[in-house]
């Protein structure tokens, strides 16, 4: 997929490390996708704003509600958006419970960034 054909895709950022937020908005916003970056789950359900996102990318670890809470509510309420997950520490009983939830990739914070772009470009 070209950067062109990607000018449209949304993709949900929720993120609570601000760093790591705008960092992953830079590598979205250079591959031509159009992030929207949360600094937690409560502001991404509180957006009433919201776009239709392609796909989300969720923090494993955030303040306050979990990514993994998150994936799990979403999930009961049919939503069917694809959900990657990042994380700094990559524990497996987390990695079990996104991959048993359905996400469609797990990457640590220090994965090099094609390999999240590449993820995102086959879910898109």
């Amino acid at each position: 997929m070209t950067k062109n054909r990607l000018s449209n895709v949304r993709v949900a950022i929720v993120e609570d490390d601000e760093s790591a937020r705008r960092s992953l908005a830079r590598l979205l916003r250079a591959a031509g996708m159009q992030p929207t970056a949360y600094a937690s789950a409560e502001d991404f359900r509180a957006d009433v704003r919201q776009p239709r996102f392609a796909c989300l990318l969720l923090d494993v670890q955030l303040l306050g509600m979990s990514g993994l809470d998150l994936q799990r509510q979403l999930a009961v309420e049919g939503v069917t958006t694809p959900v990657l997950f990042i994380t700094a520490h990559d524990d497996p009983q987390a990695r079990a419970q996104a991959m048993a939830g359905g996400c469609v990739g797990f990457f640590r914070k220090t994965d090099a960034g094609s390999e999240l772009l590449d993820a995102i470009r086959r879910v898109v």
